[in-house]
């Protein structure tokens, strides 16, 4: 496990990252409608792929609506609470290797901190 994973003892698992599967039935826009489902299932499988995942390690979840939809699609990172965007499976790649498996920021997708819904 890289050094930069926090440690289990601090939970179950070192990190999360929660995208956004939202879909709004009465047109509204939607993290679903940004491709959303796609960026979860890359994540999910590169994740694996890696050998991050299980106890300890990254956990990746499916979550409703996080309510910063005007930046969608949205993913969220804990224990560090970093905001994404993403549009295509480079920035999902970018944020597995360089977050999820060795701490560091991928500046260039962070939401800005006024993006609401």
């Amino acid at each position: 496990m890289p050094s930069s994973t926090p440690a289990a003892t601090s939970g179950y698992y070192g990190r999360h990252i929660f995208f956004c599967l939202n879909e709004r039935k009465n047109g509204e826009d939607s993290c679903a409608m940004h491709n959303a489902q796609e960026g979860f299932d890359r994540c999910k499988a590169k994740v694996k792929e890696a050998g991050l995942s299980g106890p300890g390690k990254v956990r990746v979840n499916k979550a409703g609506c996080l309510d910063r939809c005007a930046g969608g699609p949205v993913a969220v990172v804990y224990p560090e609470a970093v905001w994404y965007t993403f549009v295509d499976a480079e920035d999902i790649d970018e944020i597995v290797e360089s977050h999820l498996k060795n701490g560091q920021v991928v500046e260039r997708l962070v939401l800005p901190a006024d993006v609401g819904r």
